[in-house]
């Protein structure tokens, strides 16, 4: 199996407003690189069990049972932190076809991002505005863990993490000063590429 490399911040870790330095590199260096290297980990170790002909799984618990409740876990922490990070470093003003889009769903641009902090408050892991492939539309979707809230056949578009780590040291407990310094960092040249790529993308 192909192993995964870890991908760099496409920003300063010291350049954004209201998300510091220390959060964005222990965020990034530390847990974000943690989940790639891990996954590595897995994949040899399934690779071995593959190769060796005698795979045996067992619901209650087994090796391979683990292993693969793991290859879920991490290998979404790896694409929603990469998805994260790939949208983060702008100015945080709304444009591209992606905004009117928002706007015309939500009825205004403020009333989805009323509506999608609302969401953020209430996950407690990740909050994630989607292409749905079933319904071709866009969706915000929470997830309270890597592997537990994802919809099959959604695309990502804008992840917001909401997990402590990506804002405790900045804000504390605060998490609603964390979210809209998040709206204040997006890229929104990087989101409409995100949209554009995901709407070409149909359930047939």
């Amino acid at each position: 199996m192909s192993k995964k490399e870890i991908k760099s911040l496409p920003f300063a870790a010291d350049s954004l407003k209201g998300i510091s330095q220390k959060t964005i590199e222990i965020h990034h260096g530390k847990l974000y690189a943690g989940y790639v290297n891990k996954s590595n980990e897995i994949k040899d170790k399934l690779q071995v069990i593959i190769e060796s002909g005698k795979a045996e799984g067992n619901q209650a618990y087994s090796e391979l049972r683990a292993l693969k409740n793991g290859e879920g876990f991490t290998n979404n922490g790896v694409y929603l932190h990469e998805d994260y990070f790939a949208i983060l470093g702008g100015d945080g003003m709304p444009k591209g076809e992606i905004a009117g889009k928002l706007a015309e769903k939500y009825g205004s641009f403020e009333n989805f991002k009323t509506y999608f902090s609302a969401c953020g408050m209430a996950a407690r892991g990740w909050t994630v505005l989607a292409w749905d492939m079933h319904e071709k539309d866009l969706r915000i979707f929470n997830c309270d863990a890597h592997n537990h809230g994802g919809i099959w056949g959604a695309v990502p578009v804008i992840v917001l993490d909401i997990y402590e780590h990506a804002y405790f040291i900045d804000a504390g407990s605060d998490r609603a000063t964390y979210i809209r310094a998040f709206f204040d960092n997006l890229n929104w040249d990087k989101i409409e590429e995100f949209y554009q790529k995901a709407k070409k993308m149909e359930w047939e």
